[in-house]
């Protein structure tokens, strides 16, 4: 009954403020206000508003928000011990669960290496010379797309 009295306390309110807005030429102003003016009292007009009082006030309603959280924590936890364990797929997870033992995705290695095979070592390279022709500024670029295959 407070809470309904509260919005239309604030609708009324803000109503006036819209009129003063108006009456001072800033009719597009004045639209907007009366628009967030109306929410309150269209919310308590609804029941919004007493649907929402009686969650706040309920410690039964928190207690179950709490819930909900150790619960979607939970889930978290455990999409993030099965990324560690790096089993991805349903797939797996069931093989994971029937054989008891952890299923490890293989490691990625990069394309034009292989597997076993470390990349070279490189050393940085001079800068160029001024008075170089411009078919050498592409060769780097050429070298990287020869490398990976491309």
């Amino acid at each position: 009954m407070l809470t309904s009295t509260v919005c239309a306390a604030v609708s009324a309110a803000g109503l006036g403020i819209a009129a003063l807005t108006a009456y001072r030429k800033r009719f597009l102003a004045a639209t907007r206000i009366a628009a967030f003016a109306l929410i309150p009292i269209g919310l308590v007009m609804t029941g919004v508003v007493d649907w929402v009082t009686s969650i706040v006030f309920k410690p039964t309603v928190w207690a179950g928000f709490g819930v909900l959280a150790v619960s979607a924590g939970l889930f978290a936890i455990s999409r993030l011990v099965e990324r560690r364990r790096g089993i991805s797929g349903r797939k797996e997870r069931r093989a994971a669960a029937g054989s008891g033992a952890p299923v490890v995705a293989p490691a990625a290695s990069a394309p034009s290496l292989g597997p076993g095979r470390k990349a070279p070592k490189t050393t940085a390279a001079p800068a160029p010379a001024a008075d170089s022709a411009p078919k050498d500024d592409f060769s780097d670029i050429e070298a990287i797309l020869k490398k990976h295959g491309i």
